[in-house]
């Protein structure tokens, strides 16, 4: 062994090899170098305010810490797997550098109280961050919806044309998951935005620390409650991974839907050569790899979710080292959103829609059928006997290979002699979306009013 364990006093031989190792983290969490040092800034702070070290020591180690995080951050440090975790490679650097003085800064604290304080800061800085990419998503989202207000296509219940709506309508669809993503990765903010440091090891200190002051140094809006508690929770990290994961899935859902309507079949998109790749044998294929992949690492997010859940599931209160394993669920989520995001996002915007197929498409399936049983609702027949004529109507239209409008009105009017001259302006596809202007609806105005709540939303 190089160097002596920090904690190693009570130990009469080395660890072993592999099991140090096995122990290690630092090979992640060198990750939360930032907050740590940030962290034991505000910690070292408080100490000398607090009057636990002099004043003079507790300023040479905040000049300590600034200048290990300036050498961290131009290259110049490396860290040592035999220090375990960025907390002891931190105090081992400060140490070397500022002799015994650096050994004070752990006064009033625990390794794992300090890495429930790194974890929330990391945290707090992930939504932010991921919350900033979801938000360029959904601008680009509301500037197609803007563009294609009356861009009329068909939409879908279990994969089958079902009724006539506007490109505009869809995308406010998608724009409304990504907003509840936000809200939910605020809600992750907020969970982290509460400060863990002075729990100690699980039962607090004796020491007279200034928690308040440390939470006002690093922004946290609230102090945790329960020193047990505070160490051996991990609630907050599961709240952003299943963030992740919910938005990661909204993601999926539209790759998929971006891979169908790019299809020869559907012709209803062409992404941009930007964003898709080909095949070394077919020279013809142009494929939507990226989104394909976006839909893919969807997956691996829900692992790390349920990675963590088990991993929490049966440990007993307090800080236990199983919980070392939330890091890298953590990191890996965090930065697959922040790979996958952007990519969608430039996906969308240089992606070309097809809006002619896209008419013709809505124009075949009956998706005015429902349409054409208003129609007759509006002309007093009761909805239930509306709906059997106008199912004996698509059977008829089916088997004579015609669409609804396209039939004479003597034909129409062998089903029901309500139908008269004026049912073929009611069954157009711009009166069946245009006449749905309820709010929430496809209707222009409809459609207008949600855009302006999103944009509203992303001032703020």
């Amino acid at each position: 062994m190089d160097k002596k364990k920090m904690w190693s006093g009570r130990f009469s031989s080395d660890t072993n090899e592999l099991a140090a190792g096995f122990h290690s983290s630092i090979a992640f969490d060198r990750r939360l170098y930032r907050a740590d040092i940030l962290g034991s800034i505000a910690h070292a702070k408080m100490l000398g305010a607090a009057g636990i070290i002099g004043q003079g020591d507790s300023d040479l180690i905040v000049s300590g810490l600034n200048a290990i995080l300036g050498d961290i951050e131009n290259g110049l440090v490396t860290f040592s797997e035999n220090d375990e975790d960025i907390h002891m490679n931190i105090e081992r650097l400060l140490t070397e550098r500022i002799g015994d003085t650096g050994k004070m800064l752990h006064t009033g604290r625990s390794r794992n109280d300090q890495v429930a304080l790194d974890t929330r800061m990391f945290l707090k800085q992930s939504c932010l961050d991921v919350s900033a990419h979801i938000k360029n998503l959904i601008g680009a989202l509301i500037t197609i919806a803007e563009d294609n207000l009356d861009t009329v296509m068909p939409a879908y219940t279990h994969l089958q044309k079902a009724q006539p709506t506007t490109l505009a309508h869809y995308m406010m669809a998608y724009c409304e998951m990504f907003f509840r993503d936000c809200v939910r990765f605020d809600a992750a903010f907020n969970a982290a935005d509460v400060m863990p440091l002075g729990s100690g090891a699980l039962c607090a200190t004796t020491y007279p620390l200034d928690r308040q002051m440390v939470a006002d140094e690093l922004g946290f809006s609230a102090l945790t409650n329960n020193s047990m508690d505070a160490v051996g929770d991990r609630d907050c990290v599961l709240d952003f991974l299943y963030a992740c994961a919910v938005c990661a899935m909204h993601l999926s859902r539209f790759c998929e839907e971006l891979i169908l309507w790019s299809t020869n079949e559907f012709s209803m998109v062409s992404l941009s050569d930007g964003y898709s790749t080909g095949s070394s044998i077919m020279p013809q294929k142009k494929n939507p790899d990226m989104a394909e992949l976006i839909r893919g690492k969807t997956g691996r997010i829900y692992g790390g979710l349920m990675a963590l859940l088990t991993v929490m599931k049966g440990l007993p209160m307090a800080y236990n080292k199983d919980m070392q394993e939330d890091k890298e669920a953590l990191f890996d989520a965090y930065d697959t959103m922040s790979a996958c995001l952007p990519v969608m996002t430039g996906m969308i915007e240089t992606a070309a829609w097809n809006k002619d197929t896209m008419k013709k498409s809505a124009g075949a399936g009956f998706t005015n059928a429902t349409d054409a049983a208003d129609y007759l609702v509006g002309k007093g027949m009761p909805f239930r006997d509306a709906h059997e004529v106008v199912g004996k109507l698509v059977l008829y239209c089916e088997q004579h290979g015609k669409a609804i409008d396209a039939l004479p009105l003597d034909a129409l009017q062998k089903l029901s002699p309500m139908f008269g001259e004026d049912v073929y302006d009611a069954l157009s596809l711009e009166a069946c979306v245009g006449k749905r202007a309820v709010y929430g609806g496809p209707g222009a105005d409809s459609v207008k009013k949600h855009i302006d709540k999103i944009k509203a939303f992303l001032k703020k």
